[in-house]
Parts: C-alpha cells; sequence; structure tokens
C-alpha cells in the first residue's frame, strides 16, 4: 500500500504535464493556458495565424436548443464562426486579455467563402442597431486581397465611444491559409446552422437529445 501511495505522489497529474509544456509568454502558451483553465478536459481546436503586429483564430460555436412539450426541439439560437484578434505585445508574444471577437453568421460566412483571389468583403456589426445608441460600440471585419494576390489582410476595427476606445487588427493571411479557413467555414456551415441534425441523426434521436449549451464555448462577441 505505501509503494502505491509513493507512485501516485511521484506520478505527474495530466494538468502538470500540460504546464509543463508552458514555460513562456507566447501566444501558443498563453492559448494552452486558457484552454486548461476553461475547458477541463474538453478538445480546444481553433485554427490559428500568428503574425507580427496580431493574431487571429477562428472556430464554430454550435447553435442552442431548447425542447418542446411535444418532444421535439426548436432552433434557439444560430451557431456562429467566432473570430478572435489580439494584439502583439513583441517577438512571439500575444495579448490574449486584449482580444476582440467578432461573430461571422452563415450568411456572412457564405459571402466569405465565394470570395475570388481578388475579391474583397466587408462586415459591419452593431449591438445597438435601430435603437438609439446605434453607433456607440461598432465593429468592421474586412477581407482585402494583396497587391500580388498573394493571399488577403485581415483587418477588425473596434470602435467603443464608451469606453473611448479605438482598437484596430490587421493580420496578413496567405492563399495557404485562406484556403484552410474557405474549407472548414464550409464544411463548419450546416453545423453552425443546425441542419447537421436533420442529416445525421433519426428525427427519434433528435427529439431525445437536444443540443446542450456547452459552458467554455458561450463567450459571445458582445462581451468583449
Amino acid at each position: 500500500m505505501a509503494i502505491l501511495k509513493l507512485a501516485g505522489l511521484l506520478r505527474p497529474s495530466r494538468n502538470q504535464l500540460l504546464h509543463k509544456r508552458l514555460p513562456g509568454e507566447g501566444v501558443r502558451d498563453s492559448i494552452w493556458q486558457h484552454a486548461i483553465n476553461t475547458l477541463a478536459g474538453r478538445v480546444f481546436a481553433p485554427y490559428s495565424v500568428f503574425k507580427g503586429k496580431a493574431a487571429l483564430s477562428a472556430e464554430p460555436r454550435l447553435p442552442t436548443f431548447s425542447k418542446l412539450d411535444s418532444g421535439g426541439v426548436k432552433l434557439n439560437r444560430r451557431g456562429v464562426i467566432m473570430l478572435t484578434f489580439w494584439p502583439s505585445v513583441g517577438e512571439r508574444k500575444y495579448d490574449w486579455e486584449k482580444r476582440q471577437l467578432f461573430a461571422l453568421s452563415a450568411t456572412e460566412v457564405g459571402s466569405l467563402i465565394s470570395i475570388g483571389t481578388r475579391d474583397s468583403c466587408e462586415f459591419f456589426h452593431d449591438p445597438s442597431m435601430l435603437s438609439s445608441n446605434a453607433g456607440q460600440v461598432r465593429k468592421s471585419l474586412s477581407f482585402k486581397p494583396n497587391a500580388d494576390g498573394s493571399g488577403y489582410f485581415v483587418s477588425l476595427s473596434v470602435v467603443n465611444n464608451n469606453l473611448k476606445t479605438n482598437d484596430r487588427f490587421t493580420v496578413p493571411v496567405t492563399t495557404a491559409e485562406f484556403a484552410v479557413m474557405r474549407t472548414a467555414f464550409s464544411f463548419a456551415l450546416p453545423h453552425i446552422m443546425g441542419w447537421d441534425r436533420f442529416t445525421n441523426q433519426p428525427s427519434e434521436s433528435v427529439s431525445q437529445s437536444p443540443s446542450k449549451v456547452v459552458p467554455q464555448l458561450t463567450e459571445a462577441e458582445w462581451d468583449r
């Protein structure tokens, strides 16, 4: 018994092993730390692009459903492709605390994956649109092609008149990096719409196992 107890003390825990992978202050370290602290062992798989002045990551946020008295399920909130930008604070170091989010809807994803090598697109978000507070906080996201056709400049501008802040991030992505994003977004599109519920599962199982809200994925665009 004493030997077993000693072995247990000497055997490093899973979190200890992961923490050994976090020796520095670089962005990959901060992302792993964030994953350890918030995901409690769940898969954390964003597609990330790290460049000199800022970094960009993208990941799907699945829709949520509510169960009806009839036994069926109803779409409660559609999913999105969440883009996260955060600034560089030194060579290969980034400030995760200053991240900004932009949630792409299904239609915006469609616009993005359909652009050509010489095309551009731009999206505008305002949480108070059509109200008296319109324009107090606004975000604009743009994809603009490089002059030589080798990729795109992805830019996010966030103006918050309430906090008197104006944040701007620009991340150049190569043709290959954009191809990964286009392919991944195309694959994720029916999932964020909730249509995979109908195509991949019998109607009986859909009504018996409505989607659950995953706590670590519920950070909304306007939480930042």
